[in-house]
């Protein structure tokens, strides 16, 4: 049965709590890495859950992001149906798994301000739901949606926070998606087990900007599931407790294809030319974020058995140096 655990600053000194109702129960683990917990700390959130005991308030408490900046960030791109149509690709899915990396020091708490560098104007959101390993994988694996469990421990609420004026003219996914604060994890772990991930593709994931709906989706619009993923992956890298992979966003984000004329006519440009205009008119584009706007996010199951909380960010400008 699926339950939340949180990291939190006690006087300065991260801990693990498991939240019962609005209240949180301190766990019994030194130290405060997301490794540690995964390997560890499942099994005391377990036995808190069978005696609960909560020693703290939720609301007067201040909460940390949960994956630590020690664990692999590995990101999905182009992995939602609705969003490859909206960015020009009819069929809706790639003949390949589009993967890449973003600096885990991008991690922030989920209530933290997005601060805007200075030379990006336009900054993009993308709500998503991270798996957070519990095993380690050393050698290429084949994982099932039935055994997905042994290697996934926890799922989380990411926001990957992208500068399309520096990733798509600068081909740089990993650049304009890694400045600090670009990647609000959280508020909590939600601890799974096989039974919970048999649900994964019910999780409905909801984006608003100052209150209005941008992005709104189920998880079963992906086209590669979190088993082909890891499977992948597995025959490419090591992976560790802890290390976090976000599985892609769906459509309603502020980048969209051109409309067709716009396309052909950009063809026949140079291609600095092309991006120049590219930018110029996505400047005009409302969709993109301001300083100041607010965003919303949230991801859970109709019925609540998965709940993996809700994010609320602002956005700020870089303070010159």
């Amino acid at each position: 049965m699926a339950m939340n655990v949180v990291r939190y600053d006690d006087a300065g000194i991260p801990r693990w709590g498991l939240l019962v109702g609005d209240k949180i129960q301190t766990l019994d683990i030194d130290g405060g890495s997301t490794a540690l917990f995964m390997q560890t700390g499942i099994e005391l959130a377990h036995a808190a859950a069978a005696s609960p005991a909560p020693d703290r308030d939720l609301a007067a408490t201040q909460l940390l992001c949960p994956i630590t900046a020690d664990r692999q960030l590995i990101a999905q791109g182009l992995n939602y149906r609705s969003h490859l149509r909206e960015i020009g690709i009819k069929s809706g899915q790639l003949p390949f798994n589009t993967l890449f990396r973003k600096a885990s020091s991008c991690l922030a708490p989920a209530d933290t301000d997005i601060i805007r560098p200075s030379h990006v104007r336009l900054l993009d959101y993308e709500v998503e739901v991270g798996l957070v390993m519990k095993r380690a994988i050393t050698g290429p694996v084949k994982v099932t949606r039935e055994n997905l469990a042994e290697y996934v421990g926890a799922l989380v609420l990411h926001n990957d926070i992208s500068a399309r004026d520096v990733q798509l003219p600068q081909v740089q996914f990993y650049k304009g998606k890694s400045y600090r604060t670009f990647g609000p994890t959280g508020p909590w772990l939600t601890l799974v087990d096989a039974g919970d991930l048999m649900h994964f593709d019910k999780i409905e994931l909801r984006l608003e900007v100052n209150g209005s709906v941008r992005q709104h989706a189920l998880t079963s619009d992906l086209s590669y599931t979190p088993a082909v993923t890891l499977t992948e992956l597995s025959e490419i890298q090591d992976l560790g407790p802890g290390d976090i992979i976000v599985t892609g966003t769906p459509g309603g984000t502020a980048v969209k294809s051109p409309p067709p004329l716009k396309m052909f006519i950009a063809r026949l440009l140079p291609e600095r030319k092309r991006w120049d205009l590219f930018i110029k008119g996505a400047l005009q584009d409302p969709d993109y974020l301001r300083d100041g706007d607010v965003m919303t996010a949230s991801a859970s199951t109709a019925d609540g058995r998965l709940d993996l909380g809700r994010q609320r960010n602002r956005i700020v400008a870089q303070h010159a140096v």
